[in-house]
């Protein structure tokens, strides 16, 4: 598949070529206004200490493993893997295990990417369709203190954004070791006042696992434009599917007793295949009466996972199951602000439609289906509704005044299950969202904040209206929709000198319901409310034209406000410090890189903390040369002290394929279940452009 990718991706560039550099010709063209991290330009714009936009120049220099680390650029934010790289990744922020995305809302192009009542975990956000080279700007806040934000969005959101003209069409490839092969053409032309972007992808990874992954993936883009973000039109449509054989996170002590290698595998038929299809419209205008901003989108998405957790507890075919997920997706959001004598006044409308037709938890045997354990048909609606009133009082004092109102109806359809018959049925419920920012600006160089909110996460709608468990038919409590969030921050922005900006915050999150869905079971459970709070130091600096250099530190406290079952506090995997230094380095000569390191502190693995993770430092290099200007040569060094670390570790129950032989595994072994860190690995890229 990816000779054939190749030779239609050497076609398009040629194609791309001929049509020349992009150019504006006839393109109204307006300044922008856009809040980059850390820079100084913040001072008098943002809300909070803790909201920002990265750049394609940082995103251009940075060395990525994988292209949903793309959001590791937004400070304190940490992703990481457990499974194939075809799965969505782990995210971590703010003493939040954000499992695949469940607290943290991501659109891309103004398209959601977390998904409802998914098949294998609430809110799973798949980024690896995200082409890291096209992106022009990844907007972020932290907090539940913006109007715009509903779902998903306790610890914040991102707003990734893809450029609407490329300078010039280019073709990129890398290579690397372990069937490393990823090709990349793309480029924008204009028509008459108009401009085209298209790009394709294509790739392959058996990763250095001994079990080859067999990852093949390919992605397309398709993006016409007028205009600017501000005053003008885009409409974009991406096509992505991929495959790929897992290794799955393993006991440890498979490793260590030298039943596996340290890159083993328990379980030869793990992975999966996935696909999303979208399309996406955007629209604003802007002048002296005021702004209008416009979106509506429409995607086909689907997924079917295999994967076995526990190894071989129920006996020695193993534990495997499917789960999947097929749906269609559509919504919009309209956005109207008007200029007031001192300040501004905005509405908003939001609306989005899941029509899942297979929501699917089955036994397998080597990706073959057995029984089913559970398949339904859901359908779900979530409306909101927002005010803003922002008024600058004084040079000095601004505040913004926000609330939000969201609804949610759903129906849930048992269409499979021993179990499952007597479950589903419809559900309603709504909740209102006051939110409140004060900026204090004392000088030019120093901002105060004080930033207070509530939000939320949805339950699966699985979870809303169930009543039997659907594994053995057990009674299940019925769970509320919305699992309330409530949370404040006070921070400091100053700019102490020229060129560096530095941020303080404290902040406090307080969530009524650890509401988990745990795809494994097809059950939703309710972990119990918990607090959090924490500190965080975020540092920008552009000591010279063409070096940033960036410096993030992170400490958090993550705890239930009631002893859970084994009388422990502490939420699990909640990470409690993160740091991070990266330097990059583009001033337009022939040499070009960065360097990015990043420090992960150990974090309790189950509820009393005895049992906690290891420490994991980790610095990556990204070196680059220009022989000349259509050629560029990279070397990308991942891991670049080869740290024998692990990427993620749990605590839970599981048996290895000796320990089922053995008759010692009973009802699972309890222990410490690890994903391995990739060890140093070398990747070479070579573009042409034209």
């Amino acid at each position: 598949m990816h000779h054939r990718s190749t030779i239609k991706l050497t076609v398009l560039a040629a194609l791309l070529a001929a049509f020349g550099p992009a150019q504006a010709s006839g393109v109204p063209t307006l300044k922008e206004v856009l809040v980059k991290a850390g820079e100084g330009a913040q001072l008098g714009v943002a809300d909070s200490a803790t909201e920002g936009t990265v750049g394609a120049q940082q995103i251009a220099t940075r060395p990525l493993l994988r292209a949903a680390e793309l959001i590791e650029t937004i400070p304190g934010m940490i992703v990481t893997q457990h499974s194939g790289d075809g799965k969505a990744n782990q995210f971590f922020l703010r003493g939040f295990n954000l499992d695949h995305g469940s607290d943290f809302a991501t659109t891309v192009g103004g398209v959601p990417v977390n998904v409802v009542s998914h098949g294998h975990g609430q809110g799973y956000m798949d980024l690896n369709f995200v082409i890291p080279e096209l992106v022009s700007t990844v907007r972020y806040r932290k907090g539940v203190y913006a109007a715009e934000d509903g779902d998903f969005s306790a610890t914040g959101s991102a707003r990734i954004d893809y450029q609407r003209v490329l300078d010039q069409p280019f073709i990129d490839l890398t290579v690397g070791p372990h069937n490393f092969r990823r090709t990349l053409a793309a480029g924008s032309t204009s028509v008459g006042d108009h401009a085209l972007l298209a790009a394709i992808e294509a790739g392959t990874n058996d990763g250095p696992w001994d079990q080859p992954e067999r990852l093949h993936k390919v992605n397309a883009l398709l993006r016409w434009s007028l205009g600017t973000a501000s005053n003008g039109y885009a409409l974009t449509a991406q096509a992505y599917r991929s495959h790929w054989i897992a290794t799955e996170h393993v006991p440890e002590r498979a490793i260590v007793s030298g039943e596996i290698g340290r890159f083993g595998a328990l379980s030869g038929d793990d992975g999966g295949q996935t696909h999303r299809y979208s399309l996406g419209a955007e629209w604003a205008r802007s002048d002296a009466a005021g702004s209008t901003r416009a979106n509506a989108y429409l995607v086909d998405y689907g997924l079917n996972l295999f994967s076995a957790p526990s190894g071989f507890i129920n006996g020695p075919e193993g534990d495997q199951h499917e789960q999947a997920d097929a749906r269609l997706f559509w919504g919009g959001a309209v956005q109207q602000s008007s200029p007031l004598k001192n300040g501004e006044l905005a509405a908003g409308l939001q609306l989005r439609h899941d029509r899942a037709r297979t929501l699917g938890l089955y036994r397998t045997v080597a990706r073959v289906r057995g029984a089913t354990i559970r398949q339904d048909r859901v359908s779900e609606t979530e409306a909101g509704m927002y005010g803003v009133w922002h008024n600058d009082w004084a040079p000095w004092l601004r505040t913004s005044l926000a609330v939000r109102h969201d609804r949610i109806d759903a129906s849930a359809t048992s269409t499979g299950g021993a179990f499952n018959g007597d479950n589903g049925g419809d559900v309603s419920a709504g909740q209102t969202s006051p939110k409140l920012s004060v900026v204090l600006t004392p000088s030019a160089q120093i901002e105060v904040f004080i930033n207070w909110g509530r939000g939320f996460h949805s339950n699966d709608v699985r979870g809303a209206t169930s009543t039997v468990n659907p594994a053995d038919g057990s009674p299940s409590d019925k769970l509320g929709l919305f699992a309330q969030a409530k949370g404040g921050e006070l921070g400091l922005r100053v700019q102490p000198v020229k060129g560096w900006t530095s941020s303080v915050s404290l902040w406090r999150m307080s969530l009524a319901s650890e509401l988990v869905f745990v795809g494994d079971d097809g059950v939703t459970e309710a972990r119990g409310a918990s607090r959090r709070h924490g500190i965080e130091w975020s540092n920008y600096l552009t000591p010279a034209p063409g070096i940033i250099v960036d410096a993030d530190l992170a400490v958090s406290r993550a705890r239930f406000r009631e002893p859970v079952e084994g009388g422990g506090r502490e939420v699990p995997n909640a990470v409690p410090l993160t740091a991070s230094l990266g330097v990059s380095v583009d001033q337009g000569l022939a040499w070009f890189g960065g360097l990015r390191t990043r420090f992960i502190g150990k974090y309790a693995l189950e509820e009393t903390g005895v049992q906690k993770s290891r420490p994991v430092f980790t610095t990556n290099l990204k070196l680059g040369y220009r022989v000349n200007k259509d050629w560029q040569l990279a070397l990308d060094v991942l891991n670049l002290f080869d740290r024998n670390a692990n990427d993620i570790e749990y605590w839970g129950a599981a048996c290895t394929r000796a320990e089922q032989a053995s008759g010692a595994c009973g009802d699972g072994i309890e222990g410490r279940l690890i994903h391995p860190l990739e060890p140093r690995t070398l990747r070479a890229s070579v573009r042409a452009t034209f």
